[in-house]
């Protein structure tokens, strides 16, 4: 039974986490302020200090370079597999990641809610064990502090007809935690508070 790490949205402070051992660690985008090649950099470095004999990533709207100059951001990634509507086979398990999210102000893997968003969603194989995404499927630990839920209505029909054995996101910090429903194991693993504090801890999963 593979022992699943879930982190995202970490921005930068990825230091001061205490991250548990496990075979997987999966990150779900964020790991940086604005993108820059430095703290791209950086968070190479520390994925190289962990124990997980698998690490893989996405991109999240913060890490902007990996939109901006593809070939760069991804070339500064040495330490982990990086998915960006695409998948990789990793102990049995089907893993497919997407960093898409319904258009957040102006930043990085914006897309307008409906069609263009349906569109990629469609890419997701119907075999997929674990998908990660940047943002949440609406209605699922999408909650903002203002009560709006952020979530993409596109992406919960993908999820609830694809039915991942696990679902992992981050985005929206305030709803951070993990929720059962429709035979998918859903989690919000965002690490930072509404602040940028790492005040929450990676959440563990056992397939």
């Amino acid at each position: 039974m593979p022992r699943i790490v879930c982190i995202s949205d970490s921005h930068s402070v990825h230091k001061d986490l205490i991250v548990p051992d496990g075979d997987i660690l999966l990150h779900g985008g964020d790991a940086t302020i604005v993108g820059e090649i430095k703290e791209i950099t950086a968070f190479n470095e520390w994925l190289v200090t962990l124990p997980h004999k698998h690490k893989i990533i996405i991109a999240g709207n913060h890490d902007l370079l990996f939109q901006s100059n593809p070939t760069l951001a991804r070339s500064l990634i040495t330490n982990a597999v990086y998915l960006e509507d695409s998948s990789c086979e990793v102990m049995g398990l089907r893993i497919y990641g997407s960093p898409w999210q319904p258009w957040f102000y102006d930043w990085a893997f914006n897309l307008p809610r409906g069609e263009p968003l349906a569109k990629k969603w469609s890419m997701i194989p119907d075999d997929t064990d674990i998908l990660i995404t940047h943002g949440p499927p609406h209605s699922i630990l999408d909650e903002t502090p203002r009560g709006d839920l952020a979530g993409c209505e596109e992406l919960l029909k993908a999820v609830k007809k694809i039915k991942p054995r696990l679902h992992l996101f981050g985005h929206i910090h305030h709803a951070y935690g993990r929720l059962r429903k429709w035979e998918t194991e859903f989690v919000n693993a965002c690490v930072c508070d509404e602040a940028y504090d790492p005040t929450n801890a990676p959440i563990v999963i056992d397939l």
